[in-house]
């Protein structure tokens, strides 16, 4: 049988034991179909990036299953009618996780591993680039500057009428 980690939206007007109920309804769609449900993490409310059918937030659940591919199908064809799940993704693995999930690691452990933030970028400050070689700028529309001194415009005498 193949491995697979499904992650679920549910909408955010539901209640934590309504999100619970749906796990348990898929659960039992996997396992009458000859699959097994391993771990299963709640990660709570989370921002959507963009609204997803009128919600800004949504329950976010990750499941690991290990199921014939039609169990899958079945669970997928429930999840698309069900109006309660906004959204879903399973991705085929070759082993499932030990331990929590990355979404479930303290931000603490995260943080060992280096972040933007980490980056040692040196004494530099903003505006300090190496020049090189080139000396001071100069800008042509001073006196004397790229292209020598300026000439008068032709047809205009003295200034502006």
């Amino acid at each position: 049988m193949a491995l697979y980690e499904h992650v679920f939206l549910a909408r955010q007007d539901l209640s934590q034991q309504q999100v619970d109920a749906l796990v348990e309804q898929y659960k039992g769609v996997i396992t009458a179909n000859g699959g097994s449900v391993g771990r299963i993490e709640n990660w709570g409310l989370k921002s959507l990036t963009y609204r997803v059918k009128k919600n800004r937030k949504a329950f976010y659940t990750l499941m690991d299953i290990t199921c014939p591919p039609a169990a899958l199908n079945e669970m997928e064809r429930q999840m698309g009618l069900s109006e309660d799940v906004l959204r879903f993704l399973t991705i085929k693995v070759e082993a499932h996780e030990e331990g929590a999930s990355a979404m479930m690691q303290k931000r603490e452990e995260r943080s060992e591993r280096g972040g933007f933030g980490d980056r040692d970028r040196g004494p530099r400050s903003f505006g300090d680039r190496d020049r090189g070689d080139r000396g001071p700028r100069s800008f042509g529309d001073r006196e004397g500057g790229d292209r020598g001194p300026r000439r008068p415009r032709e047809g205009v005498e003295g200034g502006a009428e």
